[in-house]
C-alpha cells in the first residue's frame, strides 16, 4: 500500500517522525477507577464519584470530552459545553456506577468516534447534547428502582431529545505536523428555534506537582490572552516546553488551577483560590472563581454561540508545540488559508487510506463498518498510569492509605508500573486494559497499524507487567484474576497479518510466553493430569456457580474451557517455534516439547472425564475429594472451545525440519495412544501430506457441530450463542453442599449478580469466542477440504463444506451492523430515535455483546475493542486471497 498516511506510519515506525506522539489518549472516565480509589475497603465507585470529578484533581490520569493529549499526558485538551439549562458544565461523559445501574456501570450519553487514521493525522468525534436540562437525578433514581430483569432506563427514554431539541457537536482534527493539531468544532442547532450554546475548548496540565514526589514539584503555567481577533492559551512546562492553543474570534479567556476544591467536597478551608471547578462555576453560576490575572494550570476559550434553527456555527482552533525547553520558538501557525488546506488534505488522505485498505468490491455498507471500527479502535487508545507500589504506599504529600490496602487488592503486584498508551476495552465502561481483550484488539489493530499491535502484545509481557512468577496481569480490579491465555494466538495472527517477516518479534514474545505457560502448568493443573482449572477465565457467569470463588463442596473443578485454552496455547507455541526453527534450529527442541505437551492435554480432554460420549459434548468436571466425579452438564461455549485447539502440520514443514519429523515418528511409535490427536493424515490438493493436530477428532467434530449449528441450541441469526437455547425450557440445576445452583438461557443482560451484573455469558453472542470458533472451523476445512460436509443448519437437509459454514457464520456477525431489508441495523436498540432518525442511525458503535435472539447490542456500547474484530471478518471475506 502507498499514500500519505502509509508514509506517516512508516516514518513513525522508523522513529523518523513521532506521528503517534499526540492522539486521542485522554480517557472518557477517570473517576470511579481502582487507581483513584484510596478507600479502606476498595469501594472505588463511592470513593471517587462523578459528582467529585469536576472539583477533584485526579492522581493517575485525566478525562474529558473529545479529548487529546500527548503520550505521557503532560497536557490535555478537551471540550466544555453548557446549554444554559444544566446545573453543571458538561466536561465529561456521565453514567451510572456499577452499584447504581440495574445491569452495572452504564454510560448515559450519546457520542460516536466517527473517524481516525492510525497516526491520528485525521480524526473526528460526534456528540448529541440536549438543550433541555440534562436529567442527572432522574437517570439515577429511575434506574435504582429497576431490577436485573428489566431493561435499562436510557437518556433517550427521558424525552430530553423530544422535538429534536439538541445540539450536534462535532470535532474534526487534522495534524499539520506531529505536534501541530488543527481543529474545527462545529455545533448544529436541531431545534425549531434559535438556541445558545457555550463552548469552552480547554487546555490543562495533568497534576503531577501536588503529590510531593522528588523532581516533580515544578508547577507549569498557562497564560490566557486575547490578541488581535483571537484567543490564546500559552502554556509553559519544564519538560514539555512551550505550547499554544489559539482560537479564532474573540472568546473570553478564563483560567484556574487543576487542583482540588476541598472546600466544596469536604468543607476544608485550605483550598486554592481558583480550583479545578473554577471555570465551570464562573460560567454556570457567575462566581468569581477564575483568576483575574488569567494564569493557572487549566484555561479555556469561552465562546457563546447563538445559532438559528438548522444552522451550524464553527470554531477554528490550533494546538501547537512551539518550542522545547530552552529552544527557539517556531513562528505562530495560521488559522487562515493554510489551516483550511491542512484540514482538506488530511480528510482526502484519510479517504484514500481507507479506499486502499478495503478490498475493491466490498459493499459500501460494509466498508462503512470497517472505517467506523477502525475509528473506535483508534479512539480507544488511552494513556494509562498506575504504579502499584506507589498506590499501595501513598504519596509523601498525602495522608497514608488505610493499612488494609497492604494486604488487599493488587497487593501482590507491587512490581507493576504502567505508564503507557494502551488499547482499552471501552473508553468509558472499561477504561483500563484487560489482558485477553487486548489480545483480540491487536488482531484487529494489525490490519491498520501492525507496529502498534506488536508493541501492545509485548507490553504485558514486559518485566514491569508480567509477574515474576510468570502470570500475565488480568485487569486493574484484580491483576491476579486469570484471563484465557490467548497472547500466543494473537502474536501469531499479528505476525501473519503483518506479512510473516518479523521473526524478532515472535522470538521476543516466545521467551516471555515460556514463563507464562510454565505458570499455567504449575498453578492451574492441580492434579498434574493435564486437565486445567483457571476460574471464570473471562466467561464470568457461564456456569451454575462462581468459578473464581471457593467451590460449594471440597474438590477441584477441571474445566473444559481451561483445558481447551491450554491445548490451544500449546499448539500456538508449537506453531511459533516451528516458524522460528526455520531460521534457527535451536527452536526445534521447543517445538517438540509443545507437540508432545499438546498431545498430553488433548488426550486427557477426551479420556479423563471432560468428554461425554453419550451427549457428544465437553463439560466441566467437578472432581470431589471423596472420589466422586460430577460432570456439570451445562451446554455452553465451554464445551465448544475445544474446537479452537486445532491446526495442521504439513509435510513441507517436516521435510524442512527433519528433527521434528523424527521426533514425531518416535512419539507415535512409542506412544500409540496419542495417535488420535496427532496422527490423522490426508493428502492436500497440492499433493502435500497434512497431519491434523486437534483436541476434537473427526467423529467428535460431527457430533459437536450438530449441536453448535442447531438453531434450537447455539446457532442464532447473528452468530453463535454462548449458552444453548435448550436451557430456556430446561435450565440446568445441580445441588451441592445443600444448595441448588441453576443456569438458564438468558439472551440479554443477566439476572444473575455475579461479576456486577454488567456482563452475561448465559446466552448472548460474543465476538471473541465466535471469532475463534470460526477460525477453528477454517483449520478443519484446511485439512478436510470439500470432503467433509455437514448439515447446516442442523435438520435443514442442506449440507455445506466447513469453509462455507465459516463464511456464513462470519456473515451473520457482520449482519449485526448492516441495514436489513427494512433499513434497520439489528444491533441498534428498538427506539425510534436511535434506530430510525437519520441523524442517529448511521453512526456506529460496537457493543460488548449481543442479544442471543434479536442481535440487539448490549453491555458496554462505545467501541468494545474486541467487537472491532468485525473489520477483520469483512476484510477476510472480501480479500482476493482471503487472508485465512
Amino acid at each position: 500500500m502507498t499514500g500519505a498516511e502509509r508514509r506517516r506510519l512508516a516514518d513513525a515506525d522508523a522513529g523518523a517522525e513521532p506521528w503517534r506522539l499526540w492522539g486521542p489518549y485522554l480517557s472518557e472516565r477517570a473517576w470511579g477507577t481502582v487507581r483513584e480509589d484510596y478507600s479502606e475497603h476498595g469501594t472505588a465507585w463511592e470513593y471517587f464519584p462523578h459528582d467529585h470529578a469536576r472539583s477533584r484533581a485526579y492522581r493517575w490520569n485525566e478525562d474529558g470530552l473529545a479529548g487529546v493529549c500527548d503520550e505521557r499526558q503532560t497536557f490535555c485538551f478537551g471540550l466544555g459545553l453548557w446549554n444554559e439549562a444544566d446545573p453543571i458544565l458538561k466536561e465529561r461523559i456521565f453514567g451510572l456506577t456499577g452499584n447504581e445501574g440495574n445491569h452495572g456501570e452504564d454510560a448515559k450519553e450519546y457520542w460516536w468516534y466517527t473517524d481516525s487514521t492510525p497516526t491520528h493525522s485525521w480524526m473526528s468525534w460526534r456528540y448529541h447534547y440536549p438543550q433541555r436540562e440534562y436529567p442527572y437525578s432522574e437517570l439515577v433514581a429511575v434506574n435504582r428502582q429497576l431490577d436485573r430483569s428489566e431493561p435499562e432506563y436510557e437518556l433517550a427514554d427521558t424525552g430530553v431529545f423530544a422535538d429534536d431539541r439538541y445540539w450536534v457537536v462535532t470535532v474534526d482534527y487534522a495534524k499539520a505536523g506531529p505536534t501541530d493539531l488543527c481543529m474545527v468544532v462545529s455545533v448544529t442547532n436541531r431545534a425549531p428555534e434559535p438556541a445558545t450554546l457555550h463552548v469552552l475548548p480547554t487546555l490543562w496540565f495533568r497534576n503531577t506537582w501536588s503529590w510531593g514526589l522528588p523532581g516533580r514539584d515544578d508547577k507549569p503555567e498557562i497564560v490566557a490572552e486575547q490578541v488581535g481577533g483571537r484567543g490564546e492559551l500559552r502554556a509553559q512546562h519544564r519538560i514539555l516546553g512551550r505550547l499554544m492553543l489559539q482560537g479564532e474570534g474573540e472568546p473570553t479567556v478564563l483560567a484556574c488551577d487543576n487542583e482540588t476544591n476541598a472546600r466544596r467536597l469536604w468543607g476544608y478551608e485550605e483550598t486554592p483560590d481558583y480550583p479545578k471547578d473554577g471555570i465551570a462555576d464562573h460560567v454556570v453560576h457567575g462566581l468569581p472563581t477564575v483568576n483575574p490575572d488569567r494564569t493557572g494550570t487549566k484555561a479555556a476559550l469561552h465562546y457563546v454561540l447563538t445559532v438559528p434553527s438548522g444552522e451550524t456555527a464553527r470554531i477554528r482552533l490550533r494546538l501547537t508545540h512551539l518550542a522545547a525547553p530552552g529552544g527557539r520558538e517556531r513562528p505562530l501557525p495560521s488559522l487562515g488559508a493554510e489551516f483550511d488546506e491542512v484540514m482538506a488534505a488530511r480528510r482526502t488522505e484519510a479517504d484514500e487510506y481507507f479506499a486502499d485498505l478495503v478490498p475493491h468490491g466490498t459493499p459500501e455498507d460494509q466498508a462503512h463498518v470497517v472505517r467506523a471500527a477502525v475509528a473506535g479502535l483508534m479512539w480507544g487508545k488511552q494513556f494509562y498510569h498506575y504504579d502499584v507500589a506507589r498506590w499501595l504506599d501513598g504519596d509523601p504529600a498525602s495522608p497514608p492509605p488505610p493499612e488494609g490496602r497492604r494486604h488487599g487488592r493488587n497487593s501482590a503486584w507491587r512490581h507493576m508500573t504502567s505508564f503507557d498508551v494502551i488499547s482499552m476495552p471501552d473508553p468509558w465502561e472499561y477504561p483500563w486494559y484487560a489482558a485477553w481483550d487486548l489480545a483480540f484488539h491487536c488482531v484487529a489493530l494489525a490490519r491498520v497499524d501492525p507496529h502498534f499491535a506488536k508493541e501492545q502484545i509485548l507490553l504485558l509481557l514486559r518485566d514491569w507487567y508480567l509477574h515474576p512468577n510468570g502470570q500475565i496481569p488480568a485487569y486493574e480490579w484484580a491483576f491476579g484474576d486469570v484471563n484465557p491465555p490467548v497472547h500466543a494466538w494473537a502474536a501469531l495472527r499479528v505476525f501473519e497479518i503483518d506479512g510473516g517477516r518479523d521473526y524478532a518479534f515472535l522470538a521476543r514474545v516466545m521467551h516471555k510466553l515460556l514463563l507464562n505457560f510454565t505458570w499455567w502448568v504449575n498453578r492451574k493443573d492441580t492434579g498434574g493430569n493435564n486437565l486445567f482449572e483457571g476460574g471464570f477465565l473471562g466467561l464470568d457467569n457461564v456456569g451454575p456457580f462462581d468459578r473464581s470463588a471457593s467451590l460449594p463442596v471440597p474438590g477441584v473443578l477441571e474445566q473444559s474451557d481451561g483445558t481447551a485454552w491450554m491445548a490451544m496455547y500449546a499448539l500456538n507455541l508449537l506453531e511459533i517455534s516451528l516458524v522460528l526453527a526455520t531460521h534457527d534450529r535451536m527452536w526445534t527442541d521447543i517445538a517438540t516439547k509443545f507437540l508432545e505437551h499438546f498431545a498430553y492435554i488433548a488426550n486427557a480432554a477426551s479420556h479423563q472425564g471432560l468428554w461425554d460420549d453419550e451427549d457428544g459434548f465437553f463439560y466441566d468436571l467437578l472432581r470431589r475429594t471423596d472420589g466422586r466425579e460430577v460432570p456439570l452438564k451445562v451446554r455452553s461455549v465451554v464445551g465448544l472451545l475445544p474446537l479452537c485447539a486445532t491446526t495442521t502440520l504439513s509435510s513441507v514443514t517436516l521435510v524442512r525440519l527433519p528433527e521434528i519429523a523424527a521426533r514425531l515418528r518416535w512419539f507415535l511409535t512409542n506412544r500409540p495412544e496419542f495417535t488420535e490427536v496427532v496422527g490423522a493424515r490426508r493428502i492436500s490438493d497440492g499433493g502435500q501430506q497434512q497431519r491434523l493436530l486437534a483436541v476434537v477428532g473427526p467423529e467428535q467434530l460431527r457430533r459437536i457441530l450438530s449441536r453448535m449449528l442447531d438453531t434450537e441450541e447455539f446457532l442464532s441469526p447473528y452468530g453463535l450463542r454462548t449458552l444453548s437455547r435448550r436451557h430456556l425450557d430446561k435450565p440446568y440445576t445441580i445441588r451441592l453442599g445443600g444448595h441448588d445452583y441453576t443456569v438458564g438461557y438468558e439472551p440479554a443482560e443477566s439476572a444473575n449478580g455475579l461479576f456486577g451484573g454488567n456482563s452475561n455469558w448465559r446466552g448472548p453472542i460474543w465476538f471473541p469466542t465466535n471469532y475463534l470458533l470460526i477460525e477453528g472451523i477454517r483449520h478443519y476445512a484446511r485439512f478436510f477440504h470439500d470432503d467433509l460436509q455437514v448439515e447446516y443448519p442442523t435438520r435443514s437437509g442442506q449440507k455445506l463444506t466447513l469453509d462455507q459454514i465459516a463464511d456464513d457464520l462470519s456473515d451473520r456477525l457482520i449482519a449485526l451492523f448492516l441495514p436489513d431489508r427494512h433499513g434497520n441495523r439489528p444491533y441498534l436498540p428498538d427506539h425510534p430515535l436511535l434506530a430510525d432518525h437519520p441523524d442517529w442511525k448511521d453512526h456506529l458503535t460496537f457493543p460488548e455483546f449481543f442479544h442471543g435472539d434479536t442481535g440487539a447490542g448490549l453491555g458496554a456500547t462505545h467501541q468494545c475493542g474486541w467487537t472491532a474484530l468485525v473489520l477483520d471478518l469483512i476484510l477476510t471475506r472480501h480479500h482476493p486471497r482471503g487472508l485465512r
